[in-house]
């Protein structure tokens, strides 16, 4: 048997998925030790649960430990191959693998199940881990996003089962053999990487070919599997969709069972969605359907994902959505239940690539709102692209209403709006500033 790893090194341990890894590792009794470029909420927690994080990124820089002990190196694939640190490793023979590798190997010879699509992992896997835990089964769960009010992205309670996302990023997922696999929508994006949708949609293929079990595929997915939806013929059906004051009551229908009057706390029918596919998931693994069902009226919610707050008289909706059919599900939940309301939204775009690649479909979804404010373009791991600026897409949008502002200016274009319903949208540093302004919501209401 091959010696195990004692000492662990994440390169971007602030990274969602990584700090999940991380903190795996440090449950099992190893020693843990990361970097990351900037300080965080989720570094200064993770410190604080006993992980020594560096955020200098010279070699000199390492723990001594790196080097006397046969240290595991993890790196994100957000991190260049030019970082002084991972060159270092590589070039002097340290043991180094990708983030998504190593999570593979964690889930080898166990039952998985693996959530891909191009939008509603996190929430998916969530509603999946939420399923588990409240249904009393032995688990870890490795999701990509934190649960309202809950800090930490690991749920485990032994390893019967694995619950983790397949990221199509980087065809990381592709490391995956899952025992059983939800796929919750194929609508192409990171052409970074695949370049053409065709090559986007054939990974896909690939993963779906790679599931030992069974498939779970959302209704009009080209691929094989078990199929879920709302109101069409689907093997797990959602039907008779009543709109409540804070979320839904709905039938269920699945191959073998019938459900009426189910209730689920949450806004948005891409929830119900998201929802339907973790249950039909969670029903291929023998999990009483009843008792799933009986937890969805406790279910948390997920941190940036359509989480609804009060500001100054205004409603806020925080949603971490970087994708035009994103943003698209944002607007038609907001028709649902604020149909009288104006609405604005404020837009960071996250990615060069992705602005450009999808620019017409950006311009198209975001005049559906009576108010456009956006910001500049998040860069994340990207240099910027000639021509591409949210300066450009404010000039090109077809609105009599709209404008560019900085980060620091949200709350100051808040006030000064009109609206009373207001989308933040974008996967980049815009959740801090919605943080900040949660914190004064919250201060108001003590006050």
């Amino acid at each position: 048997m091959r010696h195990q790893p004692q000492t662990y090194y994440f390169i971007g341990i602030g990274g969602v998925g990584m700090s999940a890894l991380a903190r795996l590792c440090l449950l099992q009794g190893k020693t843990v030790l990361g970097y990351d470029r900037v300080q965080s909420r989720i570094t200064d927690e993770l410190e604080e649960e006993g992980i020594p994080i560096l955020f200098n990124d010279s070699v000199e820089a390492l723990f001594d430990s790196v080097f006397q002990n046969e240290t595991q190196i993890i790196f994100t694939a957000a991190i260049p191959d030019s970082h002084p640190q991972l060159s270092y490793f590589i070039e002097n023979g340290f043991n180094v693998k990708k983030r998504a590798l190593f999570m593979a190997e964690l889930c080898a010879n166990k039952p998985t199940l693996a959530v891909a699509g191009t939008h509603g992992k996190t929430t998916t896997t969530a509603f999946l881990t939420h399923i588990f835990s409240k249904t009393g089964q032995t688990f870890t769960s490795i999701m990509g996003g934190f649960f309202q009010n809950d800090s930490s992205n690991l749920i485990s309670t032994g390893d019967d089962f694995m619950l983790v996302e397949a990221d199509e990023y980087d065809r990381s997922f592709l490391h995956l053999h899952p025992t059983i696999s939800g796929i919750t929508s194929i609508d192409s994006d990171h052409l970074d990487v695949y370049e053409t949708r065709e090559a986007f949609e054939n990974a896909f293929a690939q993963f779906s070919s790679q599931v030992s079990q069974q498939r779970i595929v959302a209704h009009g997915v080209p691929l094989e599997g078990l199929t879920y939806g709302i109101d069409v013929p689907a093997d797990y059906r959602i039907h008779n969709v009543k709109t409540l004051v804070n979320g839904y009551e709905f039938d269920l229908t699945t191959p073998s069972e019938e459900f009426s009057k189910i209730r689920l706390n949450q806004l948005g029918e891409h929830n119900l969605s998201n929802m339907l596919c973790a249950l039909a998931m969670a029903d291929q693994v023998n999990v009483s359907m009843k008792a799933a069902l009986d937890s969805m009226v406790s279910f948390p919610g997920v941190h940036r994902r359509m989480h609804l707050f009060q500001w100054d008289n205004k409603w806020l909706i925080d949603d971490y959505a970087h994708h035009p059919t994103e943003i698209r599900s944002v607007l038609k939940t907001l028709k649902t239940f604020y149909p009288n309301e104006q609405k604005c939204v404020i837009f960071q775009p996250h990615l060069f690539s992705r602005t450009q690649d999808f620019y017409q479909e950006f311009l198209k979804v975001l005049t559906g709102f009576d108010e456009v404010i956006l910001l500049d373009i998040y860069p994340a791991r990207e240099k910027p692209i000639a021509g591409v600026t949210s300066s450009k897409m404010v000039d090109d949008l077809m609105h009599s209403n709209k404008k560019l502002i900085k980060k620091d200016e949200i709350s100051e274009a808040i006030m000064g709006s009109q609206a009373t319903v207001f989308a933040l949208l974008g996967a980049g540093d815009i959740g801090e500033e919605i943080q900040q302004l949660k914190l004064k919501s919250k201060l108001n209401e003590k006050a």
